[in-house]
């Protein structure tokens, strides 16, 4: 029998030891998974943290350029509407009276296509009143006026 014991103990020490090197291994490996996961985690948090911030200021991003290419749009489209404006005097002659007015005409022009047609008015001028200026004040629209007569003298400078 005290052979057999003999024969048996180291055996039985083997697996004890291979037994306990196995726990003690299975515990190290949890240890350090449970690390990974933590650093793991950490970092995902971080992610997620900096995609909703990122995520917010590239939405706040899109809608600025938005705006602002509106912004730009509608002043490109205002830079191109203009007015044309072209005016002439009339007399009325009556059998005891005659009658001088000023005739004021308007359109409004996107680039080189008209958008009304001409607009005319009619204003009754006094003896030695200034045709010039009643001009000015009886524009309709508040954009510069671009005449007839000033297009023409653009055209023979150009040419």
């Amino acid at each position: 029998m005290e052979a057999l014991i003999w024969i048996l103990l180291p055996g039985f020490t083997a697996v004890a030891s291979g037994l306990l090197a196995w726990f003690i291994m299975q515990s190290r490996m949890e240890v350090a998974l449970a690390q990974q996961r933590e650093h793991l985690a950490e970092t995902r948090g971080a992610l997620d943290a900096e995609k909703s911030a990122l995520g917010a200021s590239l939405d706040t991003a899109l809608r600025a350029a938005e705006a602002v290419a509106k912004c730009e749009a509608l002043e490109h489209f205002m830079d191109e509407l203009r007015v044309e404006q072209r005016h002439y005097t009339r007399e009325n002659r009556m059998l005891t009276h005659n009658r001088k007015s000023l005739v004021l005409q308007e359109r409004m022009y996107f680039r080189n296509l008209p958008l009304s047609d001409w607009i005319e008015h009619e204003i009754t001028v006094e003896e030695g009143a200034d045709v010039g200026r009643l001009v000015q004040d009886m524009t309709i629209f508040d954009k510069g006026v671009v005449s007839i007569a000033d297009g023409s003298r653009a055209k023979k400078q150009l040419a």
